[in-house]
């Protein structure tokens, strides 16, 4: 099976379906990682909710102490060897500790943080000595990391870097002056991953200490949302860095960080979809609780639909999640122990597309998913002593986090075409119109060969044109992983993901004839919308009333999203963890 997994190249869904058992979703956890997930929810209402309000207050302390006992139980340790003191476990279970501390708001972004692009540098390109040094005491907490990668005039844009790296006359140390700003977890880190210009030139990875001489915190910015975490500037003034803190190669840490940032963007999709999940359960509670006219928020109607459609787009992202952790995975084991950089940078980029999907699709249904909920409360919305308050605005950073939504959804597309240049797959494998996902990625794929056609090298900078693009792969790899979830369970999510097709292509349909439209005229546009109304007039599934509000009792008489799920059918495979 692991053979058959990684022959999936990455982006394959726009131009073919993948084998049912290559597919991996939530249902497929093992028990080892449900227990780990168990361990790492207990942990959260244990330990972690008690202090929402002393986080949120920016008590930092308590940051820290929850960090190392968090290192106590292995769950900063997932992503690390055993052999540096980690737990070596793969990207599927780091992805599910993230959607369990996803809903701890600035914690969780301090724990994502750490264990993600603060650690995972050093284990995939560190030598030998620095991951000795450096990884036991990332794994068990006893040392805290940050990330430093923005600067004043260097955000998506990383490689217009202006910090400095030049090395001593004595040949030991690299002094490097700089300003990176908006850093995680810097007032309480211990090590800190720097980049810098080697001679203003060689774009160059250093593992930086907060001991060395000439590193400077600047205070504590001020945020509209995730208060309790630290964000600070990160100075160098002269900071002497030893030669063998260079992490990597010399000119190459442009590979570090767009490894790191993939996986980043595939974590923080797991940790918008975790607090997504909280979001809709902590509304549905508040509704049946809540009256008006005479009756519970959530006997009527329009609450009814607002919460289904919250649980259906939360059921895609959530099969986004784990079929691309899965590819991950698949991807990741079939390299050897010794593997080079190179091949595990390799081996790391090739879902860069799936990735992507991952933080753009997670990090707006977060959106969504408080924005409704907010609505759902009313007035106490608005108000601090109701959690969802603190939700709505700590939500809006994920679509400014690893690399803004518009930058990731130009990544599809240019991604698509180094994949086409290269002849990974062709966009000529035309198959026929028969079932919903096969016709919706033939309308895709002939899309795609239009504006090749039709822009050639220029598309590239034809932005408008890219992102809608982009919008259309984003949507279909949603309803495609949904649906094959669905299908892999035995039909047991089939009421849900019938909704989810309807909402789906209505948002397919008009991005398509938006694009049309702006790109064609005359005949040809007549034609497109034409063939487009008779897609969707064939696959568009018939939705009652009644349907939406009985699927919405069921999931708020339950009051819990997960909980719904496995009273749909799926009791043999899911455990309970709500």
């Amino acid at each position: 099976m692991k053979t058959k997994r990684q022959e999936i190249q990455g982006g394959e869904f726009i131009v073919r379906t993948p084998a049912l058992h290559t597919v991996f979703t939530p249902e497929d956890v093992t028990d080892e990682q449900r227990m780990l997930m168990e361990t790492a929810k207990r942990f959260v209402e244990d330990r972690v909710d008690p202090y929402r309000s002393a986080i949120e207050d920016g008590e930092f302390d308590e940051v820290v102490r929850l960090l190392r006992e968090a290192g106590e139980l292995g769950l900063l340790a997932h992503s690390v060897p055993e052999v540096y003191g980690g737990l070596g476990l793969n990207k599927v279970t780091k992805g599910i500790v993230g959607e369990m501390t996803g809903r701890t708001s600035g914690y969780g972004v301090a724990h994502s943080n750490h264990t993600c692009i603060a650690t995972l540098p050093i284990t995939y390109f560190g030598t030998e000595k620095q991951k000795q040094k450096y990884l036991p005491k990332l794994a068990s907490g006893e040392y805290i990391g940050a990330y430093c990668l923005t600067e004043p005039n260097a955000g998506s844009d990383a490689l217009a870097s202006k910090t400095k790296a030049i090395l001593n006359n004595e040949g030991s140390h690299y002094i490097l002056n700089g300003t990176k700003i908006y850093i995680t977890n810097a007032s309480f880190s211990d090590t800190f991953i720097v980049y810098a210009k080697v001679d203003g030139q060689h774009f160059t990875a250093f593992i930086v200490e907060k001991g060395f001489p000439g590193l400077v915190i600047g205070p504590e910015e001020k945020k509209m949302g995730i208060k309790g975490s630290s964000t600070c500037s990160v100075l160098l003034e002269d900071c002497l860095v030893p030669k063998e803190n260079v992490l990597g190669e010399i000119g190459k840490g442009h590979v570090i960080a767009l490894n790191v940032l993939n996986l980043g963007r595939y974590n923080l999709g797991f940790a918008a979809m975790g607090g997504a999940i909280h979001a809709l359960d902590t509304t549905m509670a508040f509704i049946k609780e809540r009256k008006q006219f005479g009756r519970r928020i959530s006997d009527f109607p329009a609450s009814k639909e607002k919460i289904i459609k919250m649980a259906a787009r939360i059921f895609a992202a959530e099969s986004i999640q784990y079929r691309t952790g899965g590819l991950l995975d698949s991807r990741l084991e079939g390299l050897k122990e010794n593997a080079l950089p190179k091949e595990v940078a390799a081996g790391l980029m090739e879902y860069i597309m799936e990735c992507a999907i991952c933080k753009v699709y997670g990090s707006e249904t977060l959106d969504m998913v408080v924005d409704e909920g907010l609505q759902l409360h009313g007035g106490a919305g608005y108000i601090a002593e109701y959690p969802i308050e603190q939700m709505y605005r700590d939500s809006r950073i994920n679509r400014i986090f690893e690399g803004t939504n518009e930058i990731n959804r130009l990544v599809l597309p240019t991604q698509l075409l180094k994949k086409l240049t290269i002849g990974a797959y062709s966009l000529n494998e035309k198959g026929r119109e028969e079932t919903l996902l096969s016709t919706v990625r033939e309308i895709n794929r002939s899309l795609s060969v239009l504006l090749i056609t039709k822009y050639g090298e220029a598309l590239q900078h034809e932005q408008e044109v890219m992102m809608k693009w982009s919008d259309s792969l984003i949507e279909y790899y949603a309803l495609e992983s949904s649906c094959l979830r669905n299908e892999k369970s035995g039909g047991a999510y089939s009421a849900l993901v019938q909704l989810l097709e309807f909402e789906s292509l209505l948002r397919i349909e008009s991005i398509w004839k938006q694009l049309v439209s702006e790109v064609v005229e005359g005949d040809e546009r007549k034609n497109w919308l034409v063939r487009i109304n008779k897609v969707i007039v064939r696959y568009l599934p018939t939705i009652q009333l009644e349907q939406k509000r009985n699927l919405a009792d069921q999931l708020i008489h339950e009051g819990f999203y997960k909980k719904a799920l496995q009273r749909m059918g799926v009791t043999q495979n899911i455990e309970e963890v709500r």
